[in-house]
């Protein structure tokens, strides 16, 4: 028996974007169960309140999307008593290391040339885009998981944002879920309180200035083109959401409806 969760948000101190994903309704009528789905920013500078509120959810599984280079900026993430954690990192770390140096270390110049003209935003449609085609082995892992045996689970990469996002649309579609509710819980991400404290070298003058911070916005926003990149990217590779999640991910009917019924009322 999962456990239900007040629905007024928690205050978490040192956990960002945390929400729990249950009410959301399917195209048959039904709703996601609170209590069994829950997504954020990572965990590693979750408070011991913090932690406490998480360990009180009788979490399963804690899916982290992070990479390397991710934990080694932030840290690992806060251990929680009889939780499993699964790292499936959904982008090597490798990929772009420069580029996020980049952005913490780079002068107005620098930051003008790699996100200036569109390029910003034109990089998280393109990442969008990679991942649901090349990450449908850990897209796979995790919805079977969930089928099998992993709920309450949470899902989580840095900000919660884009990998999380995503991994959390692709669970929402297997289990029917409307898709402008899918939208809109991932544009949820754009509250001030959710949002990723950006990191920038140098004084706040500087490293944060009105510009600095209107060339990085696409980074860190969640749009709603991004989401749609992704949704397209499933239509034109594989003809749509059913066959996308059969030959794709390898779900079968079977499985999911185990999923729906782990995860909706």
């Amino acid at each position: 028996m999962t456990q239900q969760i007040p629905s007024t948000e928690p205050e978490l101190a040192g956990v960002r974007n945390f929400r729990d994903v249950g009410g959301l309704p399917t195209v048959d009528g039904r709703r996601v169960r609170h209590g069994v789905l829950f997504r954020s920013g990572h965990l590693a500078h979750a408070t011991e309140e913090d932690s406490a509120f998480l360990a009180s959810l009788g979490l399963h599984t804690i899916f982290d999307f992070r990479n390397a280079a991710d934990q080694k900026l932030e840290g690992p993430d806060v251990e929680l008593p009889g939780v499993r954690n699964v790292n499936l990192p959904l982008s090597d770390p490798a990929d772009g290391a420069e580029f996020w140096k980049m952005v913490r270390d780079g002068d107005l110049d620098q930051l003008r040339g790699i996100l200036g003209d569109g390029k910003a935003a034109d990089r998280m449609i393109a990442s969008y885009r990679t991942i649901v085609v090349e990450r449908t082995a850990e897209h796979s892992r995790v919805l079977h998981a969930l089928a099998e045996d992993s709920v309450p689970a949470l899902m989580h990469c840095a900000a919660g944002k884009d990998r999380a996002g995503l991994s959390v649309a692709v669970t929402l579609l297997a289990v029917g879920v409307e898709r402008d509710a899918i939208v809109a819980d991932y544009l949820e991400s754009n509250a001030k309180h959710r949002r990723y404290k950006v990191h920038r070298s140098g004084s706040a003058s500087s490293a944060y200035t009105p510009e600095v911070m209107e060339l990085l916005g696409p980074l860190f926003d969640a749009r709603a083109e991004y989401l749609a990149a992704a949704f397209d990217t499933v239509e034109t590779t594989w003809g749509g959401v059913d066959t996308y999640l059969e030959q794709g991910l390898g779900l079968t009917p079977a499985t999911r409806e185990l999923l729906r019924e782990r995860l909706l009322d």
